[in-house]
């Protein structure tokens, strides 16, 4: 058992039961296929590839090349070390209606924070940060639609993959900062809400967890 038990937010369970009551089983396969485009050995494979491809392309192709190869290993290794101190029950295992309208059972049981999913696409769209406006745009948007069917299979609450969107951005992301401000906004603004969601400092101090948040941010982003 990890030492840490994340409970979700009201906001979560609210999101994770409309899902279940009106989802489709076309939806859920849809999702199902989809998802694999997030899926650590897919990432880390395309990487490889165009890392491979960039052998023979300019100087500052292979550079992106070698960060966008080095994000992806290292952002495929950070969510198991994570999951090693974070425990948090699964949606699709608190849903039997869920199942009847075609949710999958994913992954084991307590993995569901944070989101391994959105820690490889937040670490590999913060990289493409460095790539050409057209090419960085379609990857956004790739990833934004990614990172939702997590949320549509019930894999993860959404508050997961904010959070492990942000997770890997600021010492995995860009030099301007603009994308590590941002997906870090975003994970603070969760835990501020959802003070209630970590057991060990919800009948403490959760302020003192918050600040304590928020230096290792800045230290990130320094």
């Amino acid at each position: 058992m990890a030492p840490i038990r994340v409970r979700p937010t009201r906001a979560d369970i609210a999101i994770a039961d409309a899902i279940a009551r009106h989802t489709r089983r076309s939806t859920e396969r849809a999702a199902g296929i989809l998802t694999w485009g997030a899926d650590e050995h897919i990432i880390c494979g395309l990487a490889a590839g165009w890392w491979l491809y960039s052998r023979h392309r300019s100087g500052h192709e292979r550079r992106v090349a070698d960060h966008l190869l080095i994000t992806a290993l290292s952002a495929s290794a950070l969510p198991h070390l994570l999951k090693t101190i974070f425990d948090q029950e699964r949606p699709d295992r608190r849903t039997v209606v869920g199942h009847w309208r075609g949710i999958p059972f994913s992954g084991k049981k307590c993995d569901a924070f944070p989101s391994g999913h959105a820690v490889h696409i937040g670490a590999l769209a913060s990289a493409a940060s460095r790539l050409p406006a057209s090419q960085r745009n379609l990857t956004w948007g790739l990833s934004a639609g990614l990172l939702l069917t997590r949320v549509v299979l019930l894999a993860h609450w959404l508050s997961d993959v904010v959070v492990g969107l942000a997770v890997p951005v600021s010492p995995l992301g860009d030099k301007s900062g603009r994308s590590s401000r941002a997906m870090t906004a975003c994970a603070r603004l969760v835990i501020c809400l959802s003070g209630s969601a970590w057991d060990e400092w919800s009948e403490s101090d959760t302020r003192q967890y918050r600040c304590a948040y928020a230096a290792i941010c800045r230290a990130f982003s320094s």
